[in-house]
């Protein structure tokens, strides 16, 4: 299967633990509710402390009936919708270019079993070397003096 916009499709899912690096995916064939519900259930099997705040894009799955449903019987788990045409807020979206490049670069799949054998393969090499992510880039390193011109009176 390679890239495109044929009949066979297969999602990937994720979600990023932004303190520690960490994230949780999943291939699923269809981008709906019922996918969204498996992702709620693995994050919240994978984070068992703590109020959870999911940043998430405006997919009218994520707001449906059964996800209201399912929030309404888990209270530490808090939406937060980014904007229209904001991607770019969600510390997801670099990490999906990494898991890109460690996936799917240079790839082409025989079905939907090899696509799911190498996202749980790129997930598993990216959480052995997760490091917490910050928004914005680092502070550019102190240049040193190639020549220094000292003056005396």
């Amino acid at each position: 299967m390679d890239y495109g916009r044929g009949d066979e499709k297969v999602w990937v899912y994720g979600a990023l633990r932004v303190r520690d690096g960490q994230e949780v995916t999943f291939t699923a064939p269809s981008r709906n509710t019922v996918g969204y519900l498996k992702l709620l259930t693995l994050l919240e099997a994978a984070n068992p402390d703590g109020e959870l705040n999911l940043i998430s894009d405006n997919l009218s799955s994520h707001t449906s009936g059964p996800i209201q449903e399912w929030l309404g019987l888990h209270p530490r788990v808090h939406p937060v919708p980014l904007p229209t045409g904001a991607c770019w807020l969600n510390l997801q979206e670099g990490w999906w270019r990494l898991f890109r490049r460690e996936a799917f670069a240079g790839q082409s799949f025989a079905d939907a079993n090899e696509i799911e054998l190498a996202t749980r393969v790129a997930t598993e090499h990216l959480n052995a070397r997760a490091k917490p992510w910050v928004w914005g880039r680092p502070p550019p390193p102190h240049r040193q003096l190639r020549r220094s011109f000292v003056y005396r009176l």
